[in-house]
């Protein structure tokens, strides 16, 4: 079964996938915590429940799986995961000074776009300019 599965079925279906199944142990070492935490945690109505397990990680899963399946609401819940924005000024300073991506923010905080400018033109490779 698929990590996500199991918060459709929370979420959905509200039917229970540890309990009845070929292999109940296989199905509750399946269960993926913390994905189930971070997925639910992007909608409003859920986000105290993910918030209360989070209080209590050392639960078996089985605890935590019926807690969402009993304690939610029947709902059609989707969303996309944000993602980290990339850069193209840090990933070009981080390239120039060869240094990773936290000290390229830092760098970024002290130097001003001028010289921002003068990294990319050094770094340029050719092809045509826009």
């Amino acid at each position: 079964m698929k990590p996500f599965d199991y918060v459709n079925s929370v979420t959905d279906n509200k039917k229970n996938m540890m309990v009845g199944t070929e292999n109940d142990e296989l199905a509750e070492k399946g269960y993926n915590a913390f994905l189930t935490n971070k997925s639910l945690s992007y909608h409003m109505d859920s986000i105290l429940y993910s918030n209360e397990m989070n209080h209590y990680p050392f639960l078996d899963n089985k605890l935590q799986y019926e807690y969402y399946l009993y304690g939610l609401a029947k709902k059609k819940r989707f969303s996309k995961w944000a993602k980290k924005d990339d850069d193209e000024d840090i990933e070009i300073v981080s390239q120039w000074y060869g240094c990773n991506y936290s000290k390229a923010t830092e760098i970024l905080k002290i130097i001003n776009k001028d010289t921002v400018d003068l990294i990319k033109q050094k770094l340029q490779k050719g092809g045509v300019i826009k």
